[in-house]
């Protein structure tokens, strides 16, 4: 018996990742206070954890409290985060300082806590999610982006200190995808669904591979040939 702990765990994806991890384990969904408790189909326990990412501080007491409870935590996935509001960061730096500390400082906090704990154990698996708005960061999305591109960069960084700990970072990068994330945009070419994302992050975490997960992969092929893309013609591109 494992246990699946899911910080964002109301999340959509977060959600499907567990129903696809739940079958006779232990599922911790680990949110802000309030708002619904979702149930996962086929776990031998669900846990319900009040959990506010934001509140870095208390990052290392909300991991020891859900290991007191359930034990040491083999599969971590990190699925909270915001989008923000671009147009509102362009005049208020409150906003770039909300979106920045979300999408980055605070999952980097939370990873270095998680892998301490798996490195002391020579096991565990890591689950951050990237993003393929991190890998040129678009005018558009500039704030979000460069946090994604920040948050890669550590992860990659985390992932070749743990090599050969017995720790396993997955960073999985997803395009657009279709959610209440993202309700009311258009979406963009080669977008996916929390079900899309879940699949390829579960056969991942199960099968093994690279440390970087493309969903879907045919994006791998084009941020390579965005790198090349001249700056008169990028900064034009749409979100």
């Amino acid at each position: 018996m494992s246990v699946v702990a899911i910080f964002g765990g109301r999340s959509e994806i977060g959600l499907e990742i567990a129903a696809r991890l739940s079958a006779g384990n232990v599922v911790v969904l680990a949110s802000r206070p309030g708002g619904e408790r979702p149930e996962v189909a086929g776990a031998e326990r669900v846990l319900h954890v009040d959990f506010d990412a934001d509140d870095v501080a208390e990052h290392g007491a909300a991991v020891g409290a859900i290991e007191a409870e359930t034990g040491p935590i083999d599969i971590a996935v990190l699925t909270f985060g915001v989008l923000g509001n671009q147009k509102l960061a362009e005049a208020d730096s409150a906003e770039v300082v909300r979106i920045v500390h979300t999408d980055f400082t605070a999952q980097a906090s939370l990873l270095t806590v998680l892998a301490n704990r798996m490195r002391g154990r020579g096991a565990g698996t890591l689950v951050a999610f990237s993003s393929v708005a991190g890998q040129r960061v678009r005018r558009p999305n500039y704030v979000y982006g460069s946090a994604k591109a920040g948050l890669d960069g550590f992860a990659s960084g985390m992932a070749d200190a743990l090599h050969g700990s017995g720790v396993d970072l997955v960073i999985a990068r997803p395009g657009f995808v279709i959610g209440r994330m993202t309700e009311g945009m258009s979406p963009a070419p080669f977008s996916s669904t929390p079900d899309q994302v879940a699949a390829a992050v579960v056969k991942r975490i199960r099968e093994g591979g690279p440390v970087e997960v493309w969903i879907p992969w045919q994006l791998r092929v084009l941020c390579f040939v965005a790198r090349f893309v001249p700056r008169a013609i990028w900064r034009r591109m749409p979100r």
